[in-house]
């Protein structure tokens, strides 16, 4: 241990005798160390966005979105039935009718793919929220219970539905989390009453408050499940408006025109869970032909599969941190590089030194140590400020470029032992030139 300790101190001294040379072979390794730390940032910070994502959506879901079609997309689907001929030639101009996405057509899925599991319709009207006087514009969402378990949503008080009050219509409600602080605070909810447009409703439930970012809830388009009374979708069925019994004199479709289009789906959005996740592709054909064909051949939907969307931005991500790794290793390469050539230039210099040292009994050993131990300090050394430069880094982009960042402690050991590895690698060539320097020669030369 004396030895490798008196190696060390040598090192040391080579270093100081010469500091701007060696902080300047240090800024290969500063800046691909700092690339290194950065990259596994915001690789890990990416990654923990997806799966913070996936948990919102929940897993192997497929969603259903009702459209209102505007003029350019019944322009299509009436293209779209001419060249079918399914137009008669007094009705050519009118777009077919369509009934839109009704409890019917879930009911329908589920009786003919065997591959779908749970479904969850969703009946969204925005309201007045009316309790002890405060006023504040809302939602009530009309769900069944399979909506909590697809969204993966607990109940922190009270009791989901129950059958009963499902098949009967009931006036009851569970309420999120900023509903229950906005209007009740710190005091209990349940069993209160809570108005919501014309109607009154009894609360029976309050839903654990779920922490989202709101990137993500823009990103995936989805509500804040926080703001919103769910109440059964039979009861909006009957104390809201039912827009499937709307006419389709009152709509005024079917190539009649109108001022502004008006909502003609029972159905606002429907969460349909598969039971495998290989078959989510091949599910989702399935339910778009069935609505098509119940649906007159409109295509007043959206089909979406979020999951299959998010694995297409996580290998994204994986190549954008497979480029970012490859511009890390290059900069680490040129570091790497660079020390081996400043510790060659310096054994050229220190030749005088090596023969002297040899004269008086240091044997190839001691030099090689002496030459490496320099080119590991020279690394670890920048690998230290690359470190420090490569955490400032991942907390800029993070403030300034809006992109999560996770700086975890395995990042850093992984860049150190990067960094000590590059040193030991590319300054034990010079460390071993130096060793086999003949000793009179090296005490000969000028």
């Amino acid at each position: 241990m004396n030895r490798i300790f008196f190696h060390l101190r040598l090192a040391l001294e080579g270093i100081s005798a010469n500091k701007l040379r060696a902080f300047l072979t240090a800024l290969g390794i500063v800046f691909g160390v700092g690339a290194v730390i950065a990259m596994l940032a915001i690789g890990t910070g990416a990654k923990q966005a997806i799966l913070e994502q996936m948990k919102l959506i929940g897993a192997n879901n497929i969603v259903i979105k009702s459209v209102i079609p505007s003029e350019d997309s019944e322009e299509n689907n009436k293209a779209n039935q001419s060249a079918s001929g399914n137009n008669s030639n007094g009705n050519k101009d009118k777009l077919p009718w369509s009934p839109g996405l009704t409890l019917a057509d879930l009911e329908s899925i589920a009786n003919v793919t065997p591959t779908v599991g749970k479904i969850s319709p969703e009946i969204v009207v925005p309201v007045s929220i009316i309790q002890s006087g405060r006023m504040e514009k809302s939602r009530c969402v009309g769900v069944t219970n399979t909506f909590f378990d697809l969204n993966q949503l607990r109940v922190e008080k009270g009791a989901l539905f129950s059958k009963g009050q499902i098949e009967a219509g009931k006036p009851v409600c569970i309420i999120g989390k900023n509903i229950q602080t906005r209007f009740f605070g710190t005091e209990g909810a349940l069993g209160k009453q809570i108005k919501c447009g014309q109607n009154w409703f009894t609360i029976i439930g309050i839903l654990e408050k779920r922490v989202a970012s709101e990137e993500s809830l823009k990103s995936l388009g989805i509500r804040d499940y926080n703001d919103d009374v769910y109440i059964p979708v039979t009861t909006v069925l009957l104390r809201f408006n039912n827009r499937a019994l709307i006419t389709k004199s009152d709509v005024g479709r079917g190539g009649e025109n109108n001022e502004e289009d008006k909502n003609y789906h029972q159905l606002d959005r429907a969460i349909i869970q598969v039971t495998e996740s290989q078959n989510l592709r091949a599910t989702a054909d399935v339910i778009a032909r069935i609505l098509k064909r119940r649906h007159h051949d409109v295509v007043d939907y959206e089909i979406e599969v979020p999951e299959l969307l998010l694995e297409q931005e996580q290998k994204t991500q994986e190549t954008f941190n497979l480029v970012l790794a490859v511009i890390a290793g290059i900069s680490l390469l040129v570091g790497g590089i660079g020390i081996m050539n400043i510790m060659l230039a310096s054994v050229l210099e220190r030749i005088k030194e090596i023969g002297l040292r040899r004269s008086l009994g240091a044997t190839r050993r001691d030099i090689i140590f002496q030459f490496l131990l320099e080119a590991v300090l020279i690394s670890l050394f920048g690998g230290t400020i690359g470190v420090v430069l490569g955490i400032a880094s991942a907390r800029l982009i993070a403030s300034q470029a809006d992109i999560p960042t996770v700086i975890s402690g395995w990042s850093i050991v992984l860049a150190f032992g990067v960094a000590a590895v590059i040193g030991i690698g590319f300054g034990l060539f010079p460390a071993r030139k130096a060793a086999i320097q003949d000793p009179i020669k090296a005490l000969r030369t000028e």
